[in-house]
């Protein structure tokens, strides 16, 4: 067994997901020696580029929130600042009611502030169901309230099932009716509290944007794929002089006196003054539970969503498709996709890499939907054409397929989701220079990864500060010599 020593400032990032790399670039921007340590053979985590066809495309999410400065911020400080591009259209539609119809404007996560221009989405009831809104009497939420619960009731259920159920699936492969609304969409939680009227606080919500001129782009892509942004920031984590040891899974961290850790991976034992844990809950479970026995068993209780994605392409002359960038698709009508996008429309970079070649991309699976992810490959594509030619008149044989599936990758958010959060952290922030990031705690969306990424190193920087006053008299040092 080898070791590695360690001095002051060394940081061990455990995870190289989008999470871990923001991490170990942060760190190393603010002067710590770092080591990034990955189980899987690549660096990204669901961040995936790939092609098919000869066109480069996204195997897993493929947009990034730009009216957040997370994303685009490391894009640009990683070298893709001349990649980053606008969806050459955001026209999307709901597949309800046997159509495509068009994606109502003006909505917080499906959450309508008039009952306008909602026709042939809802009913005539449903319609009328939202005007009663503004004379209901108001409807608590306390700490937290399911999204779906809250609004169904202000709102009515066609509002939940046909808007609100397809935007908040699209996200998080859930339950809109399980999912918490403080920790999904606390614009709207925020909103509940300060407003008898739902659709008053989405109103509100609108003119705080418009005031705040929040013009641009909501979302933006990578040219060549968003899978790039990990690549360009593990290159970029090395050219600072940090380390990624990829095929290398963590098999024990443990506490080494009052102010430094013990890490054990792939035959190696390395000493760090701390450490950083951006791997998903069960993994950041079995990880902290000889530390923090707490922590782990809140990370236990967390449920995770499995899902996959099918590219499929197709000869452009022979695949005309509906205008705009694609569809939702409400789990109330029995449809086994979740969603449609139409990638050579909605990018068009995708579009340029070979003008005879169309790319549809299509989801399937939600929250305890195990069924439809039993099936193999083959027939995964075979029901996203059925669903496609029933929606969009796509019947062409496709020239090739490609089926991504990601297991256990969304991390659900129930009610209650922002205090077990709160828990694990007051429990990790016991331990001197320990600190979690990802997906399971702020947000599953690229920017929230960054962001708590961003936190953790925050919470790390009086730590290592601790950590060099001790090393500094070498009577109190831990980590004074070469190792072990």
């Amino acid at each position: 067994m080898s070791t590695t020593g360690t001095a002051a400032g060394h940081v061990v990032v455990i995870g190289a997901g989008i999470a871990g790399l923001a991490a170990a670039h942060r760190l190393l921007e603010r002067g710590a020696r770092v080591t990034v340590l990955e189980a899987a053979g690549r660096v990204g985590g669901k961040l995936l580029p790939g092609e098919i066809e000869g066109v480069r495309v996204d195997l897993g999410a493929e947009s990034m929130l730009a009216r957040r400065p997370e994303a685009v911020g490391l894009a640009r400080s990683v070298g893709l600042a001349g990649a980053l591009r606008t969806p050459a259209t955001t026209t999307a539609s709901i597949w309800t009611r046997g159509a495509l119809r068009p994606m109502p404007k003006g909505h917080v996560m499906g959450v309508p502030g008039t009952a306008s221009a909602l026709a042939g989405v809802l009913s005539e009831e449903g319609v009328r169901r939202i005007e009663e809104d503004t004379r209901l009497p108001r409807t608590e939420v306390g700490e937290d309230v399911a999204v779906g619960e809250y609004v169904a009731a202000r709102l009515g259920r066609e509002v939940v099932d046909r808007l609100v159920e397809p935007l908040l699936g699209g996200v998080y492969a859930g339950d809109a009716y399980r999912i918490s609304m403080r920790s999904a969409v606390p614009q709207l939680f925020a909103a509940a509290r300060a407003h008898a009227s739902l659709t008053e606080g989405v109103r509100e919500i609108q003119a705080k944007a418009a005031a705040a001129q929040q013009s641009g782009p909501v979302f933006m892509g990578i040219e060549g794929g968003v899978g790039r942004l990990p690549l360009a920031a593990a290159e970029s984590v090395r050219a600072r002089g940090g380390e990624i040891l990829t095929g290398t899974a963590v098999t024990g961290l443990r506490r080494e006196g009052p102010a430094g850790w013990r890490v054990t991976a792939g035959g190696r034992v390395l000493r760090a003054d701390a450490v950083v844990v951006a791997v998903p809950a069960p993994a950041a479970a079995a990880l902290l539970r000889p530390e923090a026995p707490a922590a782990a068993a809140e990370l236990d209780a967390v449920e995770y969503a499995s899902m996959a994605l099918v590219t499929l392409a197709y000869r452009r002359a022979g695949a005309g498709l509906p205008e705009g960038s694609g569809f939702l698709v409400p789990p109330v009508d029995g449809r086994t996709i979740k969603a449609a996008t139409f990638a050579s429309r909605k990018w068009g970079w995708v579009g340029a890499e070979d003008p005879d070649v169309v790319v549809v991309r299509t989801s399937v699976g939600r929250h305890r939907e195990t069924e439809v992810l039993g099936h193999d490959d083959a027939d995964l594509v075979e029901i996203s054409r059925h669903d496609l030619r029933a929606a969009a008149g796509l019947d062409a044989a496709p020239l090739a397929a490609r089926v991504t599936r990601w297991d256990d990758g969304l991390p659900q958010y129930p009610v209650g989701h922002h205090a077990r959060v709160a828990r694990i952290r007051a429990h990790v922030a016991a331990l001197p220079g320990l600190a979690v990031c990802g997906a399971v705690y702020d947000g599953v969306g690229i920017p929230a990864c960054i962001a708590s990424a961003d936190a953790a190193v925050d919470q790390l920087g009086g730590d290592l500060r601790a950590v060099r006053e001790l090393t500094a008299h070498p009577v109190q040092s831990l980590h004074g010599g070469a190792g072990e």
